[in-house]
């Protein structure tokens, strides 16, 4: 957690004063019910997730999709060749 803690900081000292703050503004501005303002934060808390090695909910799912999908693919590999129907 404190490496996290750190990550951000650098984040943010990387994001230099005046950047943080319109940050900080546009939080207040969401927080207030702004919705103008939501799409241009979605972006930028995108971007500040993705250098702190965090994923969002959308990469979550789409992950636990494909990983359900070779699962399936290795049970079938397991249970080997369908069998042949019998000769008429």
């Amino acid at each position: 957690m404190a490496e996290q803690g750190n990550r951000l900081a650098e984040i943010v000292q990387r994001l230099g004063r005046d950047e943080a703050k319109a940050l900080a503004d546009e939080f207040g501005a969401l927080w207030r019910g702004d919705a103008k303002v939501a799409d241009r934060l979605a972006v930028r808390l995108a971007g500040v997730f993705r250098e702190l090695g965090l994923v969002t909910r959308e990469e979550l799912e789409e992950a636990e999709l494909k990983l359900a999908q070779l699962e399936h693919r290795l049970r079938l590999l397991e249970k080997g060749p369908p069998l042949s129907p019998p000769p008429l």
